[in-house]
């Protein structure tokens, strides 16, 4: 048995654990502000490491925005000493980063480096195996052709509307403040309409979930 050293800039650490024939566990707990809290997130986690029998040894939580890379992060400093046989545990694959890209890059990194990565809310388990390998690029490729498609299907409706005559933009009266949102009032409506998710819109158009959420309501983009 040897002992790992292991400290995170950032993050909360349980002290050095012993590591023999099995890896060691990790858990990761992100959010974006103080304001919100990780308590759901360790539940979730804790939860599931139970009904699987396991003990979690080292955890890793931080509060930063996903927009910021994951190396510079207290996730890039976890990631460099994941190794051969260990697991990573979190609530979503959305805590690792906000880019698909991003997130699918971390996956594959962790897979040829033969670590299990766990994601309770998915309910995904991806290791280096051929199936999981298959799993995990059929779960990036329908998360893109999604997003492409809906991007395309809302040009495409306001392309019309606007063949058609009628007028686009923010309502007479709404808020001026500039954002990164302003100006795509009409595709956030035509994407509401659709019944896509709030969280999915926010996707699309590049920004967090909140953000989106505020905008919504601050533009009342929906009927209350």
């Amino acid at each position: 048995m040897v002992q790992l050293p292991f400290h995170v800039h950032g993050g909360v650490i349980r002290p050095p654990v012993l590591v023999g024939g099995a890896g060691v566990i990790y858990a990761y707990v992100r959010v974006s502000t103080s304001q919100q809290t990780l308590a759901n997130q360790r539940y979730e986690l804790l939860n599931y490491a139970d009904q699987h029998g396991f003990r979690i040894d080292v955890w890793s939580a931080e509060t930063i925005s996903g927009a910021k890379s994951y190396r510079d992060r207290a996730l890039g400093a976890l990631l460099h000493r994941l190794s051969i046989g260990d697991t990573l545990l979190v609530a979503e694959l959305s805590r690792l980063g906000r880019s698909l890209m991003e997130v699918m890059s971390i996956l594959h990194d962790l897979m040829e480096r033969q670590v299990k990565v766990i994601s309770v809310t998915e309910g995904l388990e991806l290791g280096d195996t051929i199936n999981a390998k298959v799993r995990a690029f059929a779960f990036s490729l329908a998360a893109e052709v999604e997003r492409n498609l809906i991007a395309a299907r809302t040009r495409e409706a306001l392309a019309r509307k606007k063949q058609a005559g009628q007028r686009l933009g923010r309502p007479k009266g709404s808020l001026s403040k500039k954002t990164k949102l302003t100006g795509r009032d009409d595709e956030i409506r035509l994407l509401l309409e659709k019944q896509v998710a709030v969280a999915a819109v926010a996707r699309i158009m590049g920004v967090h979930r909140r953000t989106m959420a505020n905008y919504i309501r601050s533009r009342r983009l929906v009927e209350s």
